[in-house]
């Protein structure tokens, strides 16, 4: 997302210990970062208002919700955040106060007056399959990995539960479905505007893809040698075009950024960038522009392609790290 003027942009991006924000004055040309926040804890996910082109959310992994009404020159701590974790986070496109966050043990609490209070949506937890979720750690819990929105329907949500599968609610979050079919240890959720009941997911075993809504899904690894995906995303303006971020394993051994022009049917590896250890674990469209993309890597390099991801340029900026998933544009 950037702001109203298609001049200026802007990139809030969060690393291990601290998050920053990407400014541009002349159309992507030239960027300047902002002074660093720390963090106590590492960036987990960043999303930007729709309705407010200076307000961002934050999920910090162990340390809560922040929250931006500058554009990223200061964060605020949301101190009555109800839980020290916070994996994922959501805000409504038209609401710039209304945002949900995904916690762990897995549960979503949602805020209607921009984080000052909450809710936990006991809806989730009444989920039947929830007692089944568990995570591959006896030191972590199942978590809500990824939130997103339905495009056309902001009363739909999902939720990707690490390790638990994908959540459906249709009433803004007050009940919830599970949608079987699919590898349990969801990634991220991927989601466009112009085919919105088409749903992609990046699983420990592959990509998958869904036209339903979810109800029915396909496993769309064909052809494809490193099948651990960490993120996928889909073009707002041809959900036929996808990027995809795989590795070899959970170490991110071997990265790879992966191209599709035919909704995952078949995969184009991206040379550019995302290889030699440095993995792309961030990527998010620009709403003014809907074949601009960004994408933020491991080792802390920022690249944006306004060819929907076919090539791709180096933004000249020195970050230290990126947090997976820790990117948006705004």
């Amino acid at each position: 997302m950037s702001e109203a003027n298609g001049q200026n942009h802007r990139l809030y991006i969060g690393s291990h210990d601290g998050v920053c924000a990407l400014s541009s004055l002349d159309g992507g040309n030239t960027w300047k970062a902002s002074q660093r926040t720390p963090l106590s804890h590492a960036a987990s996910r960043l999303t930007a208002s729709s309705s407010n082109p200076r307000r961002a959310y934050l999920a910090a992994y162990e340390s809560g919700v922040y929250r931006t009404d500058d554009g990223g020159v200061t964060w605020q701590h949301l101190t009555t955040y109800p839980s020290d974790y916070a994996h994922s986070v959501l805000v409504h496109p038209d609401d710039h106060q209304r945002v949900y966050v995904g916690s762990e043990p897995a549960t979503i609490f949602s805020s209607r007056d921009g984080g000052e209070t909450w809710k936990e949506d006991m809806g989730f937890k009444a989920v039947p399959e929830s007692s089944q979720w568990s995570f591959h750690s006896e030191t972590r819990d199942s978590h809500v990995r990824d939130l997103r929105m339905a495009p056309h329907d902001p009363a739909t949500l999902y939720a990707g539960v690490e390790v638990g599968g994908i959540v459906r609610s249709r009433d803004e979050g007050q009940t919830w479905k599970q949608l079987p079919g699919l590898h349990d240890d969801i990634h991220c959720i991927g989601l466009s505007p112009a085919r919105p009941r088409t749903v992609y997911v990046a699983t420990a075993r592959g990509p998958y893809r869904s036209d339903d809504e979810g109800e029915h899904w396909e496993l769309i690894n064909q052809g494809l040698e490193r099948r651990y995906a960490l993120h996928v995303s889909a073009a707002p303006e041809d959900a036929n075009i996808v990027l995809l971020t795989v590795s070899e394993n959970s170490r991110r051994l071997n990265p790879q950024l992966l191209r599709s022009t035919n909704g995952g049917r078949d995969w184009q590896a991206v040379d550019a960038i995302g290889g030699d250890d440095d993995m792309v674990v961030g990527i998010d469209w620009d709403t003014n522009n809907s074949r601009r993309v960004y994408a933020g890597t491991d080792h802390g390099r920022v690249y944006y392609s306004d060819d929907s991801g076919e090539s791709w340029t180096q933004i000249q900026v020195e970050l230290g790290t990126i947090a997976v998933g820790a990117l948006a544009a705004g």
